[in-house]
This record gives C-alpha cells, structure tokens and sequence, in this order.
C-alpha cells in the first residue's frame, strides 16, 4: 500500500460525495499532517477514517502502472459531471419520468468506457475532445423537440467544477466553456429511450474510431442491455 502526499479530495467528489462533506475531509487531512491525528476530535477522526475507507486503495510497482477504467482522469471527469446534473436537477421541477439529454450523453459515454476498456492516456483523451461537438449536437436535437417530448430547463455547465476549482487545484475542463445558465433539454416519456438509442447508435461507432487505443480493437460492439 503506498501512502498518499496530498489529500484525494477530488476523488471523494467523483464518488458523489457532498461539497461539504470532501471540504471537511481535505481540512481534517491538512490538519492530521500538521499536528497528528491525536489531536483531533474524535469524531474527526472516525469521519477521516470513514472517508479513506471510500477511496481506492493506492498501489505501487506494477499494479499501479495499470489503473483501472473507473480511476483514468477522463472517466472521472465525465463522472464528476455527471454526478453534478444529477444533483442540480433533483433540485429542477421536472415532469413525471423527465430525463435530461445530457446526463443521458454522458451515461451512455460511461458505459462504452467501461465496455471498451479504452488506455485514456494523453492520446486517447486528447481525441476525445471530439465528442464535445457530438454532446452539442445531441443536445441541440433534444431541444429542438416539440413541447409534448421536451421539458427546456436550464443548467450552470461551469457553476459545480468553479466551486471544485476554488478548493483545490483541479485541472479539470469544463464541460461546456459557455458560462451561466445554458439550455438544458429534459427528455418525457418514451422520447427519453429513443433519445438514448440514438446516441447509443452514433456514439459506439464514434468511440471506437475517434480513441487510438482502440484502433485495433476486436472487441464485438456492446448488447443493447
């Protein structure tokens, strides 16, 4: 096990954990370097513990030469957005059974990754920078539809990795450089599996010839399930 040299607050955010709660963590951790873990509260200490305990371990040798799909920066970044919709919308009055477009983008994104086991590395993410223009694209569609298919809400694309930028030093990019709040289509009813079909059509074919890592891939594309 390798001990780490700086808080992991980022990652504790890509698990879903709360603004608050990864703040209090990267305080508590600072403070235990300074001045040791017995000078915590005990309280403090178990929430540090629980935390740690969420993290993936660390390695070292050659088991931390090969990580895995989930803990590449891409994935995480995609991850982090991802995470970051779901909350603003729980937040959005949204009608029966709505599903964002873009969650849907990113969900679909995710589950090739995790299929295609892609390298990610500097070439790889590099590429990738490509499907900014698709996510576009799919989203523009989406809100195109009419009213009956189409809930048009709005979202802060840049709002949840500013405040992550403010607490550590993330080089993370945004998703969508536009800031404020930009269109944010909530896909009804059936509209929504359709939708997903649709990018689950384009992006499989897109994935696999846009990442240099999967060049020579003979991996079978995904099942529907």
């Amino acid at each position: 096990m390798a001990k780490e040299l700086t808080h992991r607050a980022d990652e504790l955010a890509g698990l879903g954990w709360s603004a608050d709660d990864v703040n209090r963590y990267a305080e508590l951790w600072d403070y235990r370097q300074r001045w040791g873990a017995m000078n915590l509260e005990r309280e403090d200490r178990l929430f540090l513990r629980k935390a740690e305990a969420a993290l993936p371990a660390l390695v070292t040798g050659k088991a931390a030469a090969k990580k895995s799909t989930q803990d590449k920066s891409y994935y995480r970044w995609l991850r982090f957005h991802l995470d970051a919709m779901k909350e603003a919308e729980a937040a959005m009055e949204l009608k029966d059974g709505g599903q964002g477009a873009w969650p849907i983008l990113l969900e679909e994104e995710l589950r090739l990754l995790d299929y295609f086991e892609p390298v990610l590395g500097l070439p790889d993410t590099l590429k990738a920078k490509a499907f900014d223009n698709f996510r576009a694209q799919m989203s523009a569609q989406a809100a195109a539809l009419p009213a009956d298919q189409m809930q048009a809400c709005s979202y802060d694309f840049q709002a949840a990795l500013t405040v992550l930028k403010e607490k550590e030093n993330s080089k993370w990019r945004h998703l969508v450089e536009d800031s404020g709040d930009q269109s944010y289509p909530v896909l009804l009813g059936t509209t929504a599996e359709s939708f997903r079909n649709d990018v689950r059509d384009q992006l499989t074919p897109l994935l696999r010839q846009t990442l240099p890592s999967l060049a020579d891939s003979e991996k079978p594309d995904p099942g529907a399930a």
